[in-house]
């Protein structure tokens, strides 16, 4: 099993230090989890939030190339809807060849009404827009020649898409799916797969099944390392410990729970109060060590090999307790 990171930096707009400061922190904690040898980094993409969540996920990546060397760079994921295709294929490509070939194109439609709003376009031409700028962005890479596009949404004539990525035919394709017919495909349509951090263990492991029935059924070659499953992330040191950490598992909660999909998903729609989330939240990496490494050891038996840390209070004290405490009881899963 190998182990990344989700989420991204935090920057306000309360001032210059408050500014910068952010992100510099965030610079420094991906360079302590390659340090520790941690294998990736998938960074969100959101906007007019006003919680100074990333926005320009390419061009802090395009930072991190420079100042990582080994740990993988992806994005979780950006939203083509709202993007200019042929732009965003030039800038994907120029951070893979910045990056020496270590660039992962996670890509996704968007969900949040108040982002589609902001850039005024209707969140039901989300698929269409979606599907579109994938075929462009396909066509820009597919060869090294000039080509024409002219569809619903975008047209180009006679253009040429510079420079190319280093990893051919691309970098790989990410695609963030929870349903069976999306997983599917992913699958079919050689996307990678992100699952999110709410799903429980049972609910993960049937789509890993599902994407790998579908790769079985298209002939393509399954890789556990093309499923990529987030985990919250709340380690206890100590006992007295818990229920600070139960509350703060809550909190997340009641902010991301109405994105839950599938069986069990109306309990996170419903959250009532700290003490019920005992009895069915099995999808946190909460609790001491030895209970992370047994929920790891049931997504491992469930086909999990890639597991990114969502740690809603980042940390390099984190990083290096997990680092020391748990990845030790994975490091001959990740060496084979």
């Amino acid at each position: 099993m190998k182990f990344g990171l989700f989420g991204g930096a935090r920057a306000g707009r309360g001032g210059p230090a408050g500014d910068s400061q952010g992100y510099a922190d965030y610079i420094d904690y991906v360079r302590e989890a390659e340090a520790l040898g941690f294998h990736s980094v998938f960074m969100v993409e959101h906007h007019f939030t006003g919680h100074g969540q990333v926005s320009a996920s390419l061009n802090v990546l395009s930072y991190l190339a420079a100042r990582t060397s080994r740990i993988r760079l992806g994005t979780a994921v950006v939203v083509l809807p709202w993007h200019n295709p042929v732009l965003i294929a030039e800038q994907a490509a120029t951070l893979d060849l910045l990056s020496g070939g270590r660039f992962d194109f996670g890509v996704g439609k968007g969900y949040r009404a108040a982002e589609f709003a902001g850039f005024c376009i209707a969140p039901e031409e989300a698929t269409e827009r979606f599907d579109e700028a994938m075929a462009v962005i396909r066509q820009a890479w597919r060869g090294d020649g000039r080509f024409s596009h002219h569809g619903q949404c975008w047209h180009f004539d006679n253009i040429v898409v510079e420079p190319a990525p280093m990893q051919r035919p691309h970098p790989p394709f990410w695609l963030g799916a929870g349903s069976e017919a999306s997983i599917r495909r992913a699958a079919r349509e050689g996307y990678n797969l992100l699952l999110d951090q709410l799903g429980p263990i049972d609910l993960t492991a049937s789509r890993v099944a599902v994407f790998r029935d579908e790769c079985s059924q298209v002939g393509r070659v399954f890789d556990p390392l093309n499923i990529g499953v987030t985990r919250g992330l709340q380690m206890i040191r100590r006992e007295a410990d818990r229920e600070t950490a139960i509350a703060t598992r809550f909190d997340v909660l009641k902010a991301i729970g109405g994105l839950a999909r599938g069986a069990g998903a109306d309990a996170y729609h419903h959250i009532g109060g700290a003490g019920g989330l005992r009895e069915f939240d099995d999808a946190a990496l909460l609790g001491t060590p030895e209970e992370i490494v047994a929920r790891l050891r049931r997504l491992a038996a469930g086909g999990v090999a890639l597991v990114l840390l969502a740690d809603p209070r980042p940390s390099s004290e984190n990083l290096r307790f997990f680092a020391r405490e748990i990845m030790p009881e994975f490091a001959s899963d990740a060496a084979a």
